[in-house]
C-alpha cells in the first residue's frame, strides 16, 4: 500500500478493504467483472497515488473520465484565448491552463513572446486587474464545471454591481451529467457504475444522478476524496452490483446534500444558459455547457471582441480523447512517456494536475 499515511486509519482502511474482497468473492463466483469509472480528475489524482487500484480484487477495475476541466478544453479555445492575448488584452487564467496545447501554440509560449498572461489563484484577481487598469480589457478565461462556475460567477456578479466595464469572459463551462450521459449511450464504452465527483456534486446535488440509476441501471455512488472515502464509495458500488441495485448512494454526507447549493445554482441561472459544447477528444455534447446570457453580452468576449472559437487542429497521434472516454488507458498510448511527459506534454491530459496521463506518469501506474 503506497503513502499508508494517507490513510490515517489503517484499521478502518484495512476492515473496507476486506468488505471489498468480500463483494470481489461474491461477484467472481457469479462471473461478473466490475468496471467502476471516477468520473473526477481529483480522484484519479488520489487513486493514483494511494495505490487504489493495487488493492481491488480481480475482475474489478477502476477507468478513468473525463473529469479534468483542463483536459476536456477543446483546442479553439486555446487558439481563441491566444488570438486574445495577441491584441494586446490581458488574460487570467488558473495555472493549469499554461501549456496546454493550441492548434500551435500554447499561452506559456505567448506569454514568453510579451503576451500579458496573468495566473490566479482565484478569478477575484480579474476584478484587480480590472479596477488597476480601466482603460485595458481584461479576459478571464472561464473554464470549469459546476464546482469552478460558481465561483466565477461570483466574481462577474460583483463586477455587474461595481460597473466594471472591461471585464469580460470566454467561456467554456461543462457540465457533468450531459457527459455521464453520452458515456453510457456510447456502445464502445462499458461503465458497470459511477464513482461521482465530490465537490461538484456539492453544487449539483445527489438527486442530479437518480435518472442515471433509473433509466441505465448504473449504481451511483458519491465519495470525498481522501483514500477511506474512495474505499468506503468502492465497497459500496461492489455492494449494489453484488444485490442487482442501481441507486445514488450519497456517502459524503458530510458536504453534499440531495438538492445541492440553491444559492449557487441560482446565481448561475441567473447569468448562464445551457449551450452544446466541445469536449475535446469526445466532441460535441448537446446542452452540457453554460454559456452567458443575452442580457450579459456585454461581457462574452467572443462577443464583444469579434473573437471566434473554431475548430482547432488536435495533434493527431494523441489519444486523450480516448483516455477521457476510458477507452484507453495511459500507458496504451505511444505516446505516453516518450514523446508526451509532463515537461513536454503533447496532450492536455499529460498537463493538468488533475489530468489521468499526468496521475499515471507521476506515481508510475503501468
Amino acid at each position: 500500500m503506497k503513502y499508508i499515511d494517507g490513510f490515517r486509519n489503517p484499521a478502518a482502511a484495512a476492515a473496507i478493504r476486506g468488505q471489498i474482497d468480500a463483494w470481489g468473492k461474491t461477484l467472481a463466483a457469479a462471473g461478473r467483472r466490475v468496471a467502476i469509472m471516477e468520473v473526477c480528475g481529483s480522484h484519479t489524482m488520489a487513486i493514483a497515488r494511494y495505490g487504489i487500484r493495487d488493492l481491488l480484487p480481480a475482475g474489478v477495475s477502476l477507468i478513468s473520465g473525463p473529469g479534468c476541466p483542463v483536459c476536456v478544453t477543446p483546442t479553439q479555445y486555446v487558439d481563441a484565448a491566444i488570438e486574445l492575448a495577441e491584441r494586446g488584452m490581458t488574460i487570467v487564467t488558473f495555472g493549469d491552463m499554461l501549456h496546454v496545447p493550441g492548434s500551435q501554440s500554447t499561452l506559456a509560449a505567448c506569454r514568453s513572446k510579451g503576451g500579458r498572461i496573468e495566473v490566479c489563484y482565484s478569478p477575484a484577481r480579474t476584478l484587480e486587474l480590472a479596477a488597476a487598469e480601466p482603460g485595458r480589457e481584461i479576459v478571464f478565461l472561464a473554464i470549469g464545471f459546476e464546482t469552478t462556475i460558481a465561483p466565477v460567477v461570483s466574481m462577474l456578479d460583483v463586477a455587474v454591481q461595481r460597473g466594471l466595464r472591461n471585464v469580460s469572459l470566454l467561456t467554456a463551462f461543462k457540465l457533468v451529467p450531459p457527459a455521464l450521459h453520452a458515456l453510457l449511450t456510447d456502445p464502445e464504452i462499458r461503465i458497470d457504475a459511477f464513482l461521482c465527483p465530490a465537490h461538484v456534486s456539492a453544487i449539483i446535488g445527489a438527486d442530479a444522478y437518480l435518472p442515471f440509476a433509473a433509466q441505465y441501471r448504473v449504481p451511483c455512488v458519491i465519495c470525498g476524496f481522501e483514500p477511506l472515502d474512495i474505499l468506503y464509495g468502492i465497497e459500496g458500488v461492489l455492494g449494489q452490483v453484488a444485490a442487482g441495485e442501481a441507486r445514488v448512494d450519497n456517502r459524503y454526507a458530510r458536504v453534499v446534500t440531495h438538492g445541492g447549493n440553491a444559492q449557487a445554482l441560482a446565481l448561475m441561472d441567473r447569468y448562464l444558459r445551457p449551450v452544446d459544447a466541445a469536449w475535446r477528444g469526445i466532441g460535441t455534447i448537446p446542452a452540457s455547457g453554460l454559456g452567458l446570457r443575452e442580457a450579459f453580452a456585454a461581457y462574452d468576449a467572443e462577443r464583444r471582441h469579434g473573437v471566434t472559437v473554431a475548430l482547432g487542429r488536435e495533434n493527431p497521434a494523441c489519444r486523450c480523447g480516448d483516455v477521457l472516454k476510458g477507452k484507453l488507458r495511459p500507458p496504451e498510448c505511444p505516446l505516453f512517456g516518450t514523446a508526451c511527459t509532463p515537461d513536454h506534454a503533447v496532450g492536455p491530459c499529460m498537463v493538468s494536475s488533475e489530468g489521468t496521463c499526468s496521475a499515471y506518469f507521476k506515481y508510475s501506474e503501468q
